[in-house]
Order: C-alpha cells, then sequence, then structure tokens
C-alpha cells in the first residue's frame, strides 16, 4: 500500500514539466519508482531518497539502477 502511494506521487511529479537537467540513467524519479517495486515502499523508497541526494552538482552522474 505504501509503494503504491509512492509511486502515485512520483508519477504525479512527473507530470510536472521539467527541464533535462538529470545526470543519471534513469532519471531520479524513475530510479523511485524502480526501487519500490523492487525492494518494496519502504526500502524503495529509501533507495530513491538517497539516489537524489546522491545528485548534486558535484557527482559524476552516468547509469545506477536500483
Amino acid at each position: 500500500m505504501f509503494g503504491r502511494l509512492i509511486i502515485f506521487l512520483v508519477r504525479e511529479y512527473q507530470k510536472i514539466p521539467h527541464a533535462p537537467l538529470c545526470k543519471y540513467t534513469p532519471t531520479c524519479s524513475a530510479y523511485m519508482i524502480l526501487a519500490v517495486e523492487k525492494h518494496g515502499g519502504l526500502r524503495g523508497a529509501i533507495k530513491g531518497i538517497w539516489r537524489i541526494l546522491r545528485c548534486n552538482p558535484f557527482c559524476k552522474g552516468g547509469e545506477d539502477w536500483p
């Protein structure tokens, strides 16, 4: 149930137009959805939040899968 709520909120966030500035593949929002689907609501959310915290101007970026 918690996982579905997170996925719903991320999908609503994805509907908002954003400039394509993500350094990672997949994007942080897609990563969050994949992590929740793979690891469940709580652990997936933690992994997704950790990914968002790593996404900053000092990171290298590249491919990063949950």
